[in-house]
């Protein structure tokens, strides 16, 4: 699945990790706090693992 590809990425290790939403526009509302943890990173949830490892062909 190309969509998903895009979004998600496997680490070395085999763990899927995913970006943050609500990181595009009206930046200047949010606080600094909230934008610098929104650059990092979230593993994907225990529930998509399964599907999203599947779409992705792993």
């Amino acid at each position: 699945m190309k969509g998903l590809a895009k979004r998600v990425r496997m680490t070395r290790n085999g763990k899927l990790v995913r970006r943050n939403s609500w990181t595009s526009h009206r930046l200047h509302q949010k606080s600094k706090t909230h934008k610098r943890k929104d650059h990092t990173e979230q593993p994907v949830s225990k529930a998509d693992r399964k599907t999203v490892r599947r779409a992705l062909g792993k």
